[in-house]
């Protein structure tokens, strides 16, 4: 089929203020038996040509989120899913997977009783995750999932930046490598008016691992790099557990909205394994506008690839429903991304 011919249908949401854009169907086949399978064959061809035209301008932007509804692995999952974004294609995404889960309930896909909680089980590339979906009074309350297990790579690295000083960085592992950094530590705040300089240190802790051991994947050759550098800060407690800003910057320069799902299952991993939160407390996390996830360790894996599973709670909506074209003559083609 030429690009000249796709008409892509979407359904567009918000994780706290994440955009999260939903193919549910491709006009082509992405060939592969599994999510993992697909996102390896999504990279090349026609399916990437289909990123570029949702994610870059005029019909997308520079920070724009989504993926493609794909078959599930095996019947034990409701679908599978392929995320993307103005880079390629993410091995994880967990406020993605909370828009997801309350698409399909909200579209019928996953039936759900009017009060109580409905579980979307979805394939992703890393692993098989779960969103929960609570409904009240026949509307979508909450949505939270379950990640893949989150565990701590390394701690204490020392990454020397041209403007931001020797940094002391920790990596976690959550469905993708992120580097954690106090933001202090870098001269900064967690705060919009800092958003220049934060991606600016980001891409900097990002270059300063590229060739670390820490950051080469010791299962899989594929998931190898940091795929994000989160900065953080403490906030006054209101309870028990533990409140943290945090704004996560990956894929050459996109700032999360949200406290990113993902990025706050690795900060979970992190502090429950230096004692700063204690077991059975939770974690409140902000977000550089202010929006806020709640999360918890909900159980534990043994083994090679164990780890905590980390539960990430907030609220996803729907925002538009599109159908994206692309005419043969248009000159601009699959768009362009100024920044």
């Amino acid at each position: 089929m030429k690009a000249a011919l796709w008409e892509i249908e979407t359904f567009d949401y918000h994780t706290a203020g994440e955009p999260f854009r939903i193919v549910p169907a491709l006009p082509i086949l992405i060939e592969g038996t599994t999510a993992r399978e697909r996102r390896e064959r999504a990279i090349e061809g026609d399916a990437n040509k289909i990123r570029k035209l949702l994610v870059n301008e005029p019909r997308g932007h520079a920070d724009m989120y989504g993926g493609f509804v794909v078959p599930p692995d095996d019947p034990g999952a409701h679908f599978g899913a392929i995320f993307w974004h103005r880079e390629g294609f993410s091995t994880v995404c967990g406020h993605g997977t909370m828009a997801l889960g309350t698409w399909a309930v909200r579209s019928g896909l996953v039936r759900a009783p009017d009060d109580g909680e409905t579980d979307v089980v979805i394939d992703i590339p890393s692993g098989r995750v779960t969103a929960r979906v609570t409904m009240a009074e026949g509307k979508v309350h909450e949505v939270g999932f379950h990640n893949v297990p989150s565990y701590v790579v390394a701690r204490d690295i020392e990454v020397k930046t041209a403007d931001f000083g020797r940094l002391r960085v920790d990596l976690a592992w959550s469905g993708a490598l992120y580097a954690s950094v106090p933001a202090a530590a870098a001269g900064l705040e967690v705060a919009p008016s800092n958003l220049a300089r934060t991606v600016a240190a980001a891409h900097q802790v990002t270059a300063g691992l590229a060739d670390h051991p820490a950051a080469q994947h010791h299962l899989d050759a594929w998931q190898h790099g940091i795929y994000g550098t989160i900065f953080h800060e403490p906030m006054p407690a209101s309870g028990p557990g533990l409140r943290q800003r945090n704004v996560s910057v990956f894929a050459d320069g996109q700032v999360a909205r949200s406290p990113s799902g993902s990025g706050t299952a690795a900060r979970v991993a992190l502090l429950s394994d230096s004692g700063e939160l204690a077991e059975g407390e939770g974690l409140e996390h902000y977000s550089i506008i202010d929006s806020r996830f709640a999360a918890r360790v909900v159980d534990r894996v043994d083994g090679p690839a164990g780890g905590l599973v980390v539960e990430v709670s907030g609220r996803s909506f729907p925002v538009g429903e599109g159908k994206f074209t692309l005419d043969a003559d248009d000159e601009l083609g699959l768009g362009f991304v100024l920044r």
